[in-house]
């Protein structure tokens, strides 16, 4: 049964699950509506056995996603309890629906088409892989109307761009380029605009090649091995490796090798 949505696009090709902010008037902001439809759809994704890999990005050209939208930000944070914004902290729907309160093993890549900004950064952060347009801009720009993180500026930036950066572009707020973002490794690689959307789709084709069972444990632990000394962190590891062994896929893949024949994945998982 389709999802009822109102601001995002979720269209699924194959193995491959595109989902679009639809938001192009107001930059791709999340508004409540953004973030309610966001939610639906990665649960739709986590729980689809055919699908693969999703590649997320914004309406248009000119912005990936801008942050929360400030216009509503007000009124929405004085009507409402303390009680209802712990709820919401900790139950959902998240910031952009992926950032917090829900796991989702399957790979995910930003296409990142404009404007990252502050909540933008923070949704493009909860993706795995995350490429951008050469025009792309980034700031954690929220910095100078006092709105703080809550969707993983603070603990998801210092694991990718290390902590000296990630305090430098917390505390000062300023723009970055596309340049910039890939030499401080925010993200994986910069390509021309005309062909952001392309390479994500190459990209996402080669990765649904793969076996998915290993790729996918492989991800859960790199995740939640976060913050876990060493040996709690092998023993993860070792235990999400293990829930693989009595799939055929995890025998095939070796014969595969043996005999010298590419691997074809024998079922979804």
């Amino acid at each position: 049964m389709a999802l009822k949505l109102r601001k995002v696009d979720y269209t699924k090709k194959g193995h491959l699950a595109y989902v679009t902010i639809r938001n192009a008037e107001h930059e791709n902001c999340l508004e409540e509506e953004v973030d309610h439809d966001l939610w639906k759809v990665w649960h739709d994704f986590r729980d689809d056995p055919g699908l693969y890999v999703a590649i997320l990005t914004g309406e248009g050209t000119k912005s990936f996603c801008a942050g929360s939208d400030l216009r509503a930000y007000v009124e929405r944070i004085a009507n409402r309890s303390p009680e209802w914004n712990r709820r919401r902290a900790h139950e959902g729907p998240n910031l952009g629906g992926i950032t917090k309160g829900i796991a989702v093993w399957k790979p995910i890549i930003a296409a990142i088409n404009g404007y990252c900004l502050a909540g933008g950064m923070e949704l493009a952060m909860a993706c795995d892989i995350r490429i951008a347009a050469d025009h792309a801009k980034f700031g954690v720009v929220n910095r100078r109307w006092n709105v703080g993180a809550e969707s993983g500026l603070t603990q998801r930036l210092p694991h990718i761009v290390g902590l000296g950066v990630a305090l430098d572009l917390l505390i000062t707020g300023r723009w970055f380029d596309a340049k910039e973002a890939y030499r401080i490794n925010f993200v994986s690689r910069v390509v021309k605009r005309t062909r952001l959307l392309d390479e994500c789709t190459k990209l996402a084709e080669r990765i649904c090649e793969y076996p998915q069972s290993s790729l996918r444990t492989d991800k859960e632990a790199c995740i939640r091995g976060l913050g876990l000394t060493l040996e709690e962190g092998l023993r993860l590891e070792n235990t999400l490796w293990n829930t693989n062994l009595s799939l055929p896929d995890t025998l095939d893949g070796p014969k595969a090798f043996i005999a010298k024949r590419k691997f074809v994945p024998t079922q979804e998982v």
